[in-house]
């Protein structure tokens, strides 16, 4: 696929090791190439994002994994986002395997809904479509001005355990809480 016709572009968001190794097997696997930018940390430890190819009019791809430092992470996908929408893109899609913040999309005693306000601020940057997986509470759609995609990960790991796991009918799987026993 000529990348220059597809009408889309993937980034990587994220200068993670992981991130960038996920976004460049996404590209492979659709035969186009990752787009062009340098994401990092400047002196201050402030995030820059450099979009080096134009997206004018296009629809927009960021693959976001969420490593240990989450907010950084945010950081990184929030000034990406608002770059890319600076530079005239079209669509701004947010790939986001693990959706940082989903646990606290209740109110606690005189807390706050951080979940929300991450919502907000993602729609304020200019994405205007997530992909994500296995949200904490399906419920948290809601909190979103634009459409989300929850995918299920329980087909996959099904699939994965079938076929790597021999004897997998006599195995035994453990969840962290009565609530994911249930996924």
């Amino acid at each position: 696929m000529n990348v220059s016709r597809s009408g889309y572009r993937v980034f990587s968001a994220n200068s993670s090791t992981a991130c960038i190794e996920l976004a460049k097997k996404i590209t492979e696997r659709l035969g186009v190439e990752l787009g062009k930018s340098v994401v990092y940390q400047g002196s201050n430890s402030e995030t820059k994002v450099e979009v080096q190819e134009s997206v004018r009019g296009q629809d927009i791809f960021i693959i976001q994994t969420i490593p240990r430092d989450v907010n950084t992470a945010i950081m990184e996908l929030l000034v990406m986002a608002y770059a890319l929408k600076t530079n005239c893109a079209k669509n701004i899609i947010g790939v986001i395997p693990y959706f940082p913040y989903s646990k606290q999309c209740k109110m606690r005693k005189r807390g706050s809904i951080v979940c929300k306000l991450l919502a907000s601020m993602l729609a304020k940057a200019g994405l205007t479509h997530i992909i994500t997986m296995d949200l904490h509470q399906k419920e948290i759609q809601g909190f979103f001005s634009f459409p989300v995609d929850n995918l299920r990960a329980s087909p996959f790991l099904i699939q994965y355990i079938q076929e790597e796991i021999p004897d997998y009918r006599n195995a035994v799987i453990v969840a962290r809480s009565p609530s994911s026993a249930k996924r």
